[in-house]
């Protein structure tokens, strides 16, 4: 149980990346009154949740409805966390994070950001639809999947608690700091990938 609780808490801390979203939400909120920013902080957690909740919940039965059996989502799964994890360790998911909120910034149609581009792709996105996905996908009872959703919707408590205190976040850490937690992160995820990766293959061939 412990061990399970673990392996997803740390699968969705390092694919949604909490620290990483708050200097994100900080830049696009600079300027913002302190009752508006929290309010963009809190929808933005509530929107991400309500997605990877379903997705989490329904999946299964949605790949089952698409003719996709588990054993290639987990494949397909396991390669995209796996370029995602690269992408960390070079420092190219930050560069794409703070352009895509730089567009966001200076669009000025946009004023509330809470559920693009924060909950929808920052928090909600790809690999961490996939990552719900994947984990609940592995576990055969509501009793490990509710440890599963547990440790989900721990990450996504600590993700809200990074947007509301982005500043003091942000002077804490500093940039250096920050670079290198991403990369250690990323090589942990490269790991979890492949073993998606490993576990999907050997169900498929009965090994």
């Amino acid at each position: 149980m412990i061990a399970l609780f673990v392996s997803a808490f740390v699968t969705f801390f390092v694919v949604i990346d909490p620290p990483g979203c708050a200097p994100i939400f900080a830049s696009l909120t600079s300027g913002a009154p302190a009752q508006h920013r929290r309010n963009m902080a809190i929808r933005s957690v509530l929107v991400a949740s309500c997605i990877l909740f379903a997705f989490a919940l329904g999946g299964k039965p949605f790949l089952k409805s698409m003719g996709v059996s588990l054993e290639a989502f987990r494949v397909a799964g396991g390669i995209m966390l796996f370029l995602i994890a690269l992408e960390m360790v070079f420092e190219k998911r930050t560069e794409r994070r703070e352009s895509r909120a730089q567009d966001v910034k200076t669009s000025e149609e946009l004023d509330d950001i809470s559920i693009f581009p924060m909950g929808i792709p920052m928090i909600a996105g790809p690999g961490s639809i996939a990552s719900a996905m994947l984990l609940c996908s592995r576990v055969d009872n509501w009793f490990d999947r509710g440890i599963v959703l547990a440790a989900m919707a721990a990450i996504l408590v600590l993700t809200m608690a990074s947007l509301l205190l982005a500043g003091p976040l942000m002077n804490l850490l500093g940039n250096r700091l920050e670079a290198m937690i991403t990369r250690v992160l990323g090589v942990i995820l490269a790991a979890l990938a492949t073993q998606f990766v490993i576990d999907g293959i050997k169900t498929s061939f009965g090994v």
